[in-house]
């Protein structure tokens, strides 16, 4: 499906006060407008909880649909949590895309296209995602994929101005996440410290919020060897990696996700990415830190400057990013009141800073860790475990590259001071591809290591011919007395660092399910991968209501109220990280209904939610002869592997399954791969990382599958 036409409604179409009036007035101030929800979490501490509780235990039972907006985008993922001021929901979507609507109702007052540059967009880390954007002050802010920040005034949808990001375009940067605010600058961050060639150099861009000129930027990982440091702060960073590493390596620590802002102390808080490479033995010898990799940093929002940092992961070999949401709190230590900041990160421990100075207050697992026995109080350093050295033979590690917990927004109630975190408690086999006597020894995303998913699929003596020898699914079930792979939804107390309650969401299969948003009426909601939106009691965990919708629900609901009519509503379609993971998952409403994109609105007294058209698989249609060997099609399987298996899967999935191309599709495969015919479906070209053979031994491979398939079907 094509991207939609542009669409910019006519000055004059919204009706009402300013358009996007927030100030750091009334987000100090937002419990007192219930009725709005002024950021990606609500309100200035990030906390995914709104006060209003007309719906609550007693009616959620009546919880039905109000509205729905088709996006109109690819079926693609969708990850954000709509804004809602005075009666307005702004929104974002694939590529970029913005939408304005009336929040009662659905109906669109504009629609804003990036025109992103599908050769720019560089074959984003996790799909065409878009986290959200940020409004302030009449105007709306959000990045698009190709690294573009642009400045839309929210009354209209016109753009007021553009900055491209970008640092260095030959890199595979592309954005996701949403801008922060932050006193008078507004910051956006990057991905692609999984990609290939090195990855990218991770760093924050801080831009004018009226003109959108670059004010400071921030990297978070030192240049190449001798190269001049553009801060002072990558002197300390410098250090902790070897001083003759390959320049190739550009070290990663991107800021794809979790900013936040602290207007009394002027800080701004951002957590990074993963160090590049993830095997960091071939960036030089010892046992460097890899700063600021895996870590917190709070800055200051005036002057870029640096006002505390805080490794959460040093020496990070496992993908543990620290860019998951934060939530701010206030916590009372006898007669004094602490701010902090919290964080369920990706290595399972839930952290817990002195906002002020970045001191560790506490850090405990709230999943399943056999990777570090804990956090040591004084230093701040994990207790790394013997178990999770990959380096000398495969392991199952949890958490899994995945982590523990990721993207998908936590909660945390004013009611119950509990967290509700979508716990990931998955593990992952890790082997080192170039030692472990498989045929594969690269993947993009993964470099010379891969992350193995033992899910009921898991054959590891089907894997072993590409990977080489890995721990059989018994050993790894042996480990523990609950199946490998599930996701929980747990309630954890911040303070007594205790699970309170959990729900099981998914198992066997990843359900790839959503993020979480509490309520003042006692509740809790999240969306499943399976299609329904569930209800559960905050205090207990009681299942209150399930409502089927036939969408896939990846991100987190939110609520508002309009003339005194509380909603709640969500953004649904699957992809992100899940076109990684393999096809869609079985249970997923994916695979039963059509991958629409849509927002999702509910209200008591609401009816049943329309489906979309049910997903119906056409015939593998008949394959073009074979022309390659028996030679080429095992080199192709090999170059598939490596370099198309990150987006495309044998199989249903948000991407398109390679085995049904039809005759013109063949005919123009080179064209498609090496020269990016088809770039603005989002299929970038490869022409920097395969040659004219590669792509041959590709196809041939693919021919081959396809005609495996078709005759499976006669």
């Amino acid at each position: 499906m094509a991207a939609p036409a542009p669409h910019h409604a006519a000055a004059g179409t919204y009706a009402g006060p300013a358009a996007g009036q927030v100030d750091e007035a009334r987000l100090r101030s937002a419990d007192a407008e219930p009725q709005n929800w002024f950021t990606g979490g609500r309100d200035q501490q990030g906390s995914y909880y709104s006060p209003l509780k007309q719906i609550d235990a007693s009616n959620v039972s009546t919880l039905g649909f109000a509205w729905a907006y088709d996006l109109g985008l690819p079926r693609r993922g969708q990850e954000a949590t709509p804004i809602v001021v005075d009666g307005v929901m702004y929104t974002s979507g694939t590529w970029g895309y913005v939408y304005a609507l009336e929040a009662a109702t659905g109906r669109e007052l504009w629609r804003y296209d990036p025109q992103a540059d599908p050769a720019a967009a560089r074959n984003p880390c996790c799909d065409l995602v878009n986290r959200g954007v940020a409004v302030w002050k009449g105007k709306v802010y959000v990045a698009s994929v190709d690294g573009r920040l642009h400045a839309l005034a929210a009354a209209t949808g016109r753009k007021l101005w553009e900055a491209d990001t970008i640092a260095d375009h030959q890199a595979p940067y592309s954005s996701s996440g949403a801008p922060q605010v932050a006193g008078g600058v507004v910051l956006i961050g990057n991905s692609g410290a999984d990609m290939t060639q090195g990855g990218v150099r991770g760093y924050v861009s801080a831009y004018d919020l009226d003109s959108g000129a670059l004010r400071w930027r921030f990297y978070t990982v030192p240049p190449a060897p001798g190269q001049p440091f553009e801060h002072p702060e990558l002197a300390l960073a410098a250090k902790s990696w070897d001083a003759h590493r390959d320049p190739k390596y550009r070290g990663g620590a991107t800021v794809w996700d979790g900013m936040a802002y602290d207007p009394a102390l002027k800080l701004v808080y951002f957590g990074t990415a993963n160090a590049a490479p993830y095997d960091l033995r071939q960036t030089g010898a010892g046992t460097h830190d890899a700063l600021f990799a895996c870590s917190i940093i709070a800055v200051h929002a005036d002057t870029g400057r640096m006002a505390w940092y805080y490794q959460t992961t040093p020496r990070d070999i496992w993908d543990f990013d620290s860019v998951q949401k934060f939530i701010f709190a206030d916590r009372r230590e006898g007669s004094v009141t602490r701010p902090v900041i919290m964080q369920a990160s990706k290595n399972g421990f839930f952290y817990v800073l002195d906002r002020r100075t970045g001191k560790l207050v506490s850090a405990q697992a709230y999943a399943y860790v056999n990777w570090a026995s804990g956090v040591d109080p004084k230093t701040g350093r994990p207790k790394v475990l013997p178990n999770a050295d990959w380096t000398t033979s495969p392991k199952n590690i949890y958490p899994s590259w995945i982590g523990a917990h990721t993207w998908n927004p936590m909660s945390m109630s004013r009611q119950t001071g509990l967290v509700y975190i979508p716990v990931i408690d998955i593990p992952a086999v890790w082997v080192d591809m170039l030692h472990n006597g498989g045929t594969v020894k690269y993947l993009n995303g993964f470099f010379t290591v891969n992350g193995i998913i033992p899910d009921d699929t898991y054959d590891a003596a089907q894997l072993q011919r590409l990977y080489g020898p890995l721990p059989s699914a018994a050993q790894i079930k042996a480990q523990r007395n609950v199946k490998p792979v599930r996701e929980v939804l747990r309630a954890w107390d911040p303070v007594a660092h205790r699970t309170v309650w959990e729900q099981v969401t998914s198992t066997g299969l990843r359900g790839n399910d959503g993020g979480v948003m509490s309520t003042a009426g006692n509740l809790v909601f999240q969306g499943r991968g399976s299609g329904e939106l569930w209800v559960y009691a905050a205090d207990t965990g009681k299942v209150l209501q399930t409502i089927p919708t036939g969408s896939h629900i990846m991100a987190a609901p939110m609520s508002y109220a309009v003339d005194g009519v509380q909603y709640v509503a969500v953004q649904v379609g699957y992809g992100g990280t899940g076109i990684t993971t393999g096809p869609f998952p079985p249970g997923s409403a994916a695979m039963k209904y059509q991958n629409d994109n849509r927002i999702i609105a509910f209200k008591l007294g609401g009816g049943a939610v329309p489906t979309p058209p049910a997903r119906i698989e056409e015939p593998f249609p008949e394959p073009p002869p074979q022309t390659g060997d028996a030679a080429s099609i095992t080199r192709g399987e090999i170059k598939f592997i490596q370099e198309c298996s990150r987006c495309h899967v044998l199989g249903p999935s948000s991407t398109p399954d390679l085995r049904r191309l039809n005759a013109g599709r063949h005919a123009a495969f080179k064209d498609i791969v090496l020269r990016g015919a088809l770039a603005p479906l989002g299929m970038e070209r490869f022409d920097a990382w395969l040659s004219e053979k590669d792509v041959e031994d590709i196809h041939a491979y693919l021919i081959d599958q396809s005609w495996e398939a078709y005759r499976a079907q006669r």
